[in-house]
């Protein structure tokens, strides 16, 4: 326990410029809290102790604003940066070194029963607002850029942006945590092309027009 409490903090230290010390995230960090409040809620819950695993799990989301079902797996050295409006899933399964921001939900899209969250792979990065919604899986090293929308599988080594979410980037460079600007946006790029033609087709009627006139 005191070990994954060790690297919780390392993992904290590492990813936020603002954390001055071991003992402010022990104390202060929201998403430090959640997590060691959620590692006791899975342990009833593995345990078929449920009314408990939920008691402990939404007093966390009152004290924290973050909700995680005590149902859910996650790995090693995850970090909540603020995290309020967070919410993951009964069967979500998050991997080892995820970054999530706030307002993240890693949630489902109906009332099927069994597996109906999503699985983040390892060292992905998701985003301010994003929603990842349905049973299937995001690759590792991948990111989920701010808003975002994801309702389809994403391949490792991939960033998706938009509403629903596109890959806009394929590679093997290790995912850049802390980098959110410099991430395409598809919709103004479909925008620009929609104008480009739009112009087209003006001069195209013009053209035509003249030589109707003529």
């Amino acid at each position: 326990m005191f070990k994954r409490i060790r690297e919780d903090i390392a993992a904290v230290m590492e990813r936020d410029p603002a954390a001055k010390n071991a003992l402010e995230i022990f104390f202060l960090y929201p998403g430090v809290k959640a997590i060691r409040m959620y590692r006791r809620a899975h342990f009833f819950y593995k345990h078929n102790m449920f009314f408990i695993a939920r008691m402990i799990s939404q007093h966390a989301a009152r004290v924290t604003g973050i909700e995680i079902h005590p149902g859910a797996k996650i790995g090693r050295r995850l970090v909540i940066d603020h995290g309020h409006g967070v919410v993951i899933g009964e069967t979500a399964e998050i991997g080892d070194d995820v970054l999530i921001y706030q307002g993240v939900t890693l949630g489902g899209t109906g009332k099927d029963v069994g597996k109906r969250h999503p699985t983040i792979g390892n060292n992905v990065m998701i985003s301010s607002g994003a929603k990842v919604l349905g049973p299937f899986k995001v690759g590792d090293n991948s990111r989920i850029a701010a808003g975002a929308v994801v309702l389809e599988e994403v391949p490792e080594n991939c960033t998706v942006v938009g509403v629903p979410a596109r890959v806009v980037r394929r590679g093997g460079a290790k995912v850049t945590p802390l980098d959110q600007i410099h991430i395409p946006d598809p919709v103004a790029q479909e925008l620009c092309r929609l104008e480009i033609r739009i112009k087209e087709l003006e001069n195209t009627l013009k053209e035509v027009t003249n030589n109707e006139n003529i």
